[in-house]
């Protein structure tokens, strides 16, 4: 009988957590079971984006009911992910810590264009297959995200820093409506979409379709009030509108098909989608049922199937950048290949450490002058599919290690920092530099505390005087960091017979 396995997504929104639960047979995942609480972790931000405690409080509450549903599942299958919010809440560090405790799971932070690239992963999994480009929007607590796909293809992603919760916080308090706060919220709200009206407009997709719990809720509503007959229309969102206002406070106005949870929010998300609808020019938006929690299952999927959206993202970054490919294959296998033996049964950094030797050399393209800057600014702060914010720091920081001086780096470098993972890829590039397969055998490598050892074939060392020298300067770069560092054949070369014994 089939095997199957269970993996569950934690999607910590701005507005509300969600945790879907799914089994895995061959190449689809089946929905199994779901939690969604309204935590409104947006409305907790103050002016000066920090996150208030009673807002951390429900979070942490939330995360620790979802633990108890996930308290048999291996960290591999549970990808918890934090979106808007997190983003920018300056506390968001401290928060993360309790939460990750809480819920008994690591949580990201991920990017906007990351958010809206498994959003559509989720919605075009959930949709016929179609050849036809479709726009597909979703409204979030704190950020709405728009991208244009084919199939089941992002073609362009991007993510506006406007949501249901922080538009309702700003232009509707307290639950007022009016005329004037309406209007103030639609300008804000167009403002914030001109700089992408020119790529998601009208004549860029064919079909409009819009994503979780803002769109739902406004296509529930304007069927069931008799607004609208087939999905999100700007004249049955107008119908809507002047029912809000006609009710003066949210509290006064009844609504069909609207719950509880839901309205506190609705009169933010409403002003965004007129919004978006007038500048796309969209007449009509029908709605998906999935969303980024598919997104993240499916995403999920794609690795255990070794079909790993990071690896293509690398691939994409190395001919934007014109890398040279094979150089990059030789020092990522013998930086991987050293790392490994380095740190044994805990060597958990091997695969941010491929990545980052694939990449060690993209800031060239910007200037060779310390180039790793270069390289470490790219990655740490460029869209990148498929990785984390947390991911794409850790190879940051290995890129700006890889190369140059160790004790100017430090004050850059956290206390967290991989120092088997620094030493194996910048040897690696040493050892590399001839850019030829005529590499060194490496015959052994260990790593205790603050010593590494390593031993290179002394006849190789002998026919390239050249790397003896950068080798030993290598040894006195990481001297001056407290760091112990001895090669067996760069000594025997250097005629100290008494290195086996000084080990």
């Amino acid at each position: 009988m089939a095997e199957y396995t269970t993996i569950a997504a934690v999607d910590l929104g701005s507005n509300s957590f969600h945790c879907q639960i799914a089994r895995v047979d061959g190449e689809q995942t089946y929905p199994l079971d779901g939690l969604r609480e309204a935590v409104r972790l947006g409305a907790g931000l103050d002016d000066d984006k920090v996150l208030d405690e009673p807002s951390q409080a429900r979070a942490i509450a939330c995360l620790q009911r979802f633990s108890e549903r996930l308290r048999s599942f291996h960290a591999s299958d549970v990808c918890a992910l934090g979106t808007n919010t997190l983003r920018v809440a300056k506390n968001a560090s401290a928060f993360l810590k309790k939460a990750e405790a809480a819920l008994g799971f690591p949580i990201e932070v991920i990017a906007g264009r990351e958010e809206a690239r498994l959003i559509y992963l989720g919605v075009s999994h959930s949709l016929p297959v179609s050849s036809e480009r479709r726009l597909v929007m979703d409204i979030g607590g704190g950020s709405t995200e728009f991208i244009v796909g084919e199939g089941y293809e992002p073609l362009r992603l991007d993510s506006l820093y406007m949501g249901c919760v922080s538009f309702t916080r700003r232009f509707f308090k307290d639950g007022k409506l009016s005329k004037a706060a309406f209007k103030e919220a639609d300008l804000a709200a167009r403002a914030e979409l001109q700089h992408i009206v020119a790529g998601f407009s009208r004549g860029n997709w064919k079909h409009a379709v819009g994503s979780s719990g803002t769109a739902r809720a406004l296509a529930q509503v304007l069927q069931l009030n008799g607004f609208s007959n087939a999905g999100i229309t700007p004249d049955g969102l107008e119908r809507l509108r002047a029912q809000l206002i006609k009710g003066g406070e949210m509290s006064r106005v009844t609504i069909e098909g609207l719950r509880d949870d839901r309205a506190s929010v609705l009169p933010g998300g409403l002003a965004i989608m007129i919004a978006v609808l007038s500048e796309l020019d969209i007449q009509q938006m029908t709605v998906a049922d999935g969303a980024m929690r598919e997104g993240i299952l499916i995403n999920m999927l794609g690795r255990k199937s070794h079909h790993d959206a990071r690896d293509a993202t690398v691939a994409q970054f190395m001919q934007r950048y014109h890398v040279d490919a094979a150089q990059a294959r030789r020092v990522s296998q013998l930086a991987v290949s050293l790392y490994e033996q380095l740190a044994g049964e805990a060597a958990r950094g091997a695969q941010d450490l491929a990545w980052a030797a694939q990449l060690h050399e993209i800031g060239i393209s910007v200037a060779y002058s310390s180039y790793h800057r270069h390289s470490a600014y790219i990655v740490g702060n460029a869209d990148m599919p498929g990785f984390t914010r947390e991911e794409q720091h850790r190879i940051a920081r290995l890129l700006l290690a890889h190369r140059r001086s160790l004790k100017k780096l430090l004050p850059e470098l956290d206390e967290s920092m991989d120092w088997a993972s620094v030493f194996a890829v910048r040897i690696a590039v040493l050892l590399c530099q001839r850019r030829t397969a005529n590499n060194p055998r490496i015959l052994t490598a260990r790593a205790t505390e603050n010593k590494f050892r390593l031993a290179i074939d002394p006849a190789w060392l002998l026919r390239n005087p050249l790397t003896n020298t950068v080798l030993s300067e290598e040894i006195r770069e990481w001297e001056k960091i407290g760091f112990d560092v001895k090669i067996s054949g760069l000594y025997e070369i250097d005629d100290d017979a008494d290195y086996q014994s000084k080990d």
